[in-house]
C-alpha cells in the first residue's frame, strides 16, 4: 500500500475521507476507553492500549489534512451507538459490536492508509475476539438454556394454540391449552435441562485429574516412571511424556497444574474450567424455565385479553414474530455474527413450525367437521 504523495494537494473526496477516518477513530478511541473504565486489572489495560492504537491512527490521518482538519465530525453511527452503550453497560454485547466493527475496516482497500495501520486494525478484531470470549464463556452455560427456553416457548405455544385454534374450538379451550402448553414446557424444560447439565458436569468431573494422585509423585519408582503412562495417556508423544515425568520428578513440582497436561495444546499450568462453560444444573434449570413460560405466554396474551378468532391468531403471530426478531438478533451479536440475518433465520423456522401444525388443524377441523 503507498502512501499519498505528499507534494500533491489532495483532492476533496480525500479530504472528505480522511476527516471521517479522523472521526471514526476519536470516537472508537473513546469507546474503548469508556469500556476500559469499567474494567479492572488486565482487562483495562488492553482496552485502554487499544484506545492508544487509535490514537495513533488519528494522528496519522490529522498529520495527512494538516490545515484542512476542518471542524470535528461524528464518528459512524454504529460507532455512536457502541460509544452510547459503552457507557451504559459496557458489556460482553458492546465487545461483540466493537468486534464486528474492527472487521469492517476500510483501512486494507484505502491506499491512504499504511499497511501497519491494516494490520492494526486485523489485530484489533482478534483482541476484541478474545475479550469478547471471556464474557461468551461466562455466559454460555445458562445463555444457552435461556435462548433455548425462550425460542422453544415462543414456537412450541405458538404452534399449539394456532393448530388447536384451526380445528375450530371455542376461544376458552385455546387458553386453557395454551395455559397447559406454558406449564407443562416449561417444567419439561426445567427437568430436562437441569439433568442434561448434571450429566455434563459428572462426565468432565469424570476426566479431571484426581488431586490425591499429587502425593504420589514423591514415591514414584523412578526407573518404571509410571508418571510418564499419565502424559501419555493426555496427548504426549512417548519421549515428550519421559522428559516431562522426569522433570516434574525432579523437581518435585507437585502443584495441580503439573498434571494437568491439556490435549488441546493448553500452556503449562494453565488450568482450563470447561465447568464454567456448561454452567451448573440448576442455574440451567431456573433459565429453561422462566425463558420457556416467558417465550410460551406470548402465545396466549391475546386470549387472556379477551381477543378471539382471527384477531387473536394475528396478535399472537406479531407478538411471537417480533420475539423471535430480538432473541435471533441477541445470539447475532454475542456470536459476532450478523445480527440481522440471524434475526431473520429465527423469524422462518419458528414461522415455518407454526404454519406447518396450523395446516394441519385445519386439515383435522374440517375433517372433523
Amino acid at each position: 500500500m503507498s502512501a499519498p504523495d505528499p507534494t500533491r494537494a489532495p483532492t476533496a473526496a480525500q479530504v472528505r475521507r480522511w476527516r471521517q477516518y479522523l472521526a471514526d477513530e476519536r470516537a472508537e478511541a473513546a469507546v474503548y476507553r469508556d469500556l476500559a473504565g469499567r474494567r479492572a486489572g488486565e482487562e483495562r489495560e488492553i482496552l485502554l492500549a487499544l484506545a492508544e492504537a487509535e490514537g495513533r491512527h488519528e494522528a496519522h490521518w490529522r498529520d495527512l489534512l494538516g490545515d484542512q482538519t476542518g471542524t470535528p465530525r461524528r464518528g459512524a453511527v454504529r460507532t455512536r451507538l457502541l460509544g452510547w452503550l459503552a457507557r451504559r453497560f459496557g458489556s460482553v454485547f458492546v465487545l461483540a459490536l466493537a468486534q464486528r466493527a474492527e472487521a469492517r475496516s476500510p483501512y486494507e482497500g484505502d491506499a491512504d492508509a499504511t499497511d501497519a495501520m491494516a494490520a492494526d486494525e486485523r489485530i484489533h478484531e482478534e483482541v476484541v475476539r478474545g475479550l469478547a470470549a471471556r464474557g461468551r464463556k461466562r455466559l454460555s452455560g445458562t445463555f444457552r438454556a435461556a435462548v433455548f427456553g425462550v425460542n422453544d416457548g415462543l414456537v412450541s405455544n405458538l404452534a399449539l394454540v394456532l393448530g388447536i385454534g384451526a380445528t375450530g374450538v371455542p376461544a376458552a379451550t385455546i387458553l386453557f391449552t395454551g395455559i397447559a402448553g406454558l406449564l407443562a414446557g416449561a417444567l419439561s424444560m426445567g427437568a430436562g435441562e437441569y439433568v442434561s447439565v448434571r450429566s455434563q458436569r459428572e462426565l468432565l468431573e469424570a476426566s479431571t485429574p484426581n488431586p490425591a494422585a499429587q502425593s504420589a509423585l514423591p514415591h514414584l519408582d523412578l526407573g518404571a516412571n509410571e508418571l510418564t503412562l499419565v502424559y501419555r495417556a493426555r496427548g504426549m508423544g512417548a519421549e515428550e511424556a519421559e522428559a516431562r515425568a522426569a522433570e516434574v520428578l525432579r523437581t518435585l513440582a507437585v502443584a495441580t497444574g503439573s498434571l494437568k497436561v491439556q490435549v488441546d495444546g493448553a500452556a503449562d499450568g494453565e488450568v482450563v474450567d470447561e465447568h464454567e462453560a456448561v454452567g451448573t444444573g440448576l442455574s440451567a434449570a431456573i433459565s429453561s424455565f422462566c425463558f420457556f413460560a416467558s417465550g410460551a405466554l406470548l402465545p396466549v396474551l391475546p386470549y387472556l385479553v379477551g381477543l378471539t378468532g382471527l384477531a387473536a391468531i394475528i396478535v399472537a403471530a406479531v407478538l411471537v414474530g417480533l420475539a423471535l426478531l430480538a432473541t435471533g438478533a441477541v445470539v447475532g451479536l454475542l456470536s459476532g455474527a450478523p445480527p440481522l440475518r440471524r434475526a431473520l433465520r429465527q423469524l422462518v423456522i419458528g414461522f415455518g413450525a407454526a404454519a406447518v401444525t396450523y395446516l394441519l388443524g385445519l386439515l383435522f377441523g374440517t375433517s372433523l367437521g
